[in-house]
């Protein structure tokens, strides 16, 4: 827990930029526009926003942010020093960085004498007058210089000497922040500690005798920026931390290239929650689930479930004893309260479930089976019945739900399912069917026969089902088919293979999960769709009647 006392760590969020450059990842200039403002409100001071110039898509995102300017985080535009043997001044993309109109820059340039030597093809010394001249001149134009050493701790290890001497160029040009980048992501956190606090010792020593009479900025601090190549990302900024770093540069989710880059929705709890620093307000740090959520969201990346913190198994309890104890403490099974990041607390169902999970998922939906122990129990058998047939309701509580609501009576007949047809046109050189769908159903004893067209045969009989329905409950309208995933349960049996299916569905304020499992995909698929509209109604019918109980 901070306080008012605890140090400060000036956070960098690189998303933008670095997080983009990840494999499959690709965002429009509505979408970075809708990520800033999202990690803005997060509270996250600085937000990189990407290389004006080196494409048009960054140019009219600074444009565009110099006319709607964010709340209280900087926005920063990030390059590269000026080219070997040229002038700043003449430096076409330095004018576009200047065009960009932010106060911050970052600059990057090279640590190691490797990369001077073979991918700039230029002399140690002219690397040097590089970082000066680049530097210097963005500080003439009034920008205040974020600079990032690249490929630092490589450099360091191969040629202590000459990387020192990048960053007393970076200090004695005007640089207030100097960023030590792990960019092949293969430093371990023993060697990253040591050589933070060496550069935290000789930048201290240094002092203001490097920095030139015209700077009137303050003695620069050390930020960190990690790759995760080694999986050691996280670990690694905490540990440049811990030796005396100043900023922590990441990303939401960890996007990055090739392994990515520091997971700031690791980065912030650890570093705010369990290690006392102050990086953004308690109220903003509730908010971290759903801005990872948000930004996954955005980019079309499916959430990684298991994250640490954020993903939706962090604080999912399975095993009956784990239950139980989390039920008495939650501190016996959980290293901080998930509501601290958003979060919340899952009991999961599975056939590993003893009672204790019955219990507390019944309590999560309302339903009180403390006083019902014996059909909790036919519950549970149930369930592990239904499991060894392929069903699966770790992730689809929906139907859990409407297990549960059977097994003690009170499920809600919506409708009764007559059966369904489906006819699919396969055309040859499409990569899609057009496929329709016939379906018979019965709501209040009366019989309804519908039919749709759609996309392939599980969006045909979807559209049928809701055209069946709307009359009868108008809500149905705003009921949309989310997500849906198949697996091939025992494919050894070719053809023969049972299939489960997984619909997601949402209303636009929800989203629940239901599944289905048969030899027939279709039949399977039917089943969690059905399921899915049934679960959607009963939401809305509850919902009802607790505002009518309110009066």
């Amino acid at each position: 827990m901070t306080t008012n006392s605890s140090p400060q760590l000036w956070l960098y969020d690189t998303t933008l930029r670095d997080g983009t450059q990840r494999e499959g990842l690709s965002v429009s200039i509505e979408d970075k526009l809708r990520i800033a403002k999202r990690l803005d409100q997060l509270g996250i001071p600085f937000i990189e926003g990407g290389w004006p110039g080196a494409n048009p898509k960054d140019v009219q995102f600074f444009w565009q942010l110099q006319e709607d300017p964010l709340k209280q985080a900087e926005i920063v535009a990030f390059c590269s020093t000026r080219r070997p043997n040229s002038s700043a001044a003449t430096e076409p993309m330095l004018q576009d960085i200047l065009a960009a109109g932010t106060r911050w820059v970052t600059i990057f340039g090279k640590s190691w004498d490797l990369h001077v030597t073979t991918s700039l093809k230029t002399t140690l010394e002219e690397n040097l007058a590089m970082i000066r001249d680049t530097i210097e001149y963005l500080r003439s134009q009034g920008r205040r210089i974020i600079y990032d050493a690249e490929h630092w701790f490589d450099g360091y290890k191969h040629n202590p000497d000459y990387a020192l001497q990048t960053l007393e160029a970076a200090i004695a040009s005007g640089a207030e922040w100097l960023v030590l980048c792990d960019t092949n992501g293969g430093t371990l956190t023993h060697e990253i500690s040591q050589i933070v606090q060496d550069v935290v010792r000789v930048t201290g020593e240094w002092g203001l005798g490097t920095r030139k009479e015209s700077s009137q900025s303050p003695i620069p601090q050390i930020g960190i920026h990690t790759h995760n190549d080694s999986e050691m990302a996280v670990a690694n900024a905490i540990a440049a931390v811990m030796a005396g770093a100043k900023m922590v540069q990441g990303t939401i989710n960890g996007y990055g290239e090739r392994c990515g880059n520091a997971n700031l929705c690791s980065l912030i709890p650890n570093l705010q929650l369990k290690a006392g620093y102050s990086c953004i307000t308690e109220d903003q740090l509730t908010q971290l689930t759903e801005a990872s959520r948000f930004v996954s969201e955005v980019v079309n990346l499916a959430p990684d479930e298991h994250a640490p913190f954020v993903g939706l198994s962090a604080f999912a309890h399975k095993g009956g004893i784990h239950v139980s104890a989390v039920e008495r403490n939650p501190l016996t099974y959980e290293h901080i309260q998930p509501e601290q990041v958003g979060n919340h607390r899952r009991i999961v169902i599975s056939e590993q479930s003893g009672l204790s999970n019955v219990l507390a998922k019944a309590r999560s939906f309302g339903i009180n089976l403390d006083q019902l122990k014996a059909e909790a129990k036919q519950i549970l058998q149930r369930l592990k019945e239904l499991e060894s047939e392929g069903f699966q309701f770790e992730a689809a509580e929906a139907s859990f739900a409407l297990l549960m609501h059977e097994a003690l009576g009170g499920r809600q007949k919506f409708f009764e399912v007559k059966g369904f047809q489906v006819h699919c046109d396969l055309i040859e050189g499409k990569e899609t069917s057009n496929a329709l769908a016939t379906v018979k159903i019965a709501v209040d004893g009366k019989n309804i026969l519908e039919a749709a067209e759609g996309n392939g045969p599980v969006a045909a009989l979807d559209a049928a089902l809701r055209k069946a329905l709307v009359n009868f409950y108008p809500q149905i309208a705003t009921f949309d088919l989310t997500d849906y995933k198949v697996r091939i349960l025992n494919g050894h049996t070719g053809t023969a293979a049972k299939t489960r299916v997984l619909v997601e569905s949402g209303n636009g304020r929800q989203r629940w999960t239901t599944v289905g499992v048969s030899t027939n995909i279709l039949e399977a698929s039917y089943q969690a769709v059905v399921e899915g509209l049934e679960y959607g109604l009963l939401l809305h019918s509850q919902a009802e009647a607790a505002v009518k109980a309110s009066g």
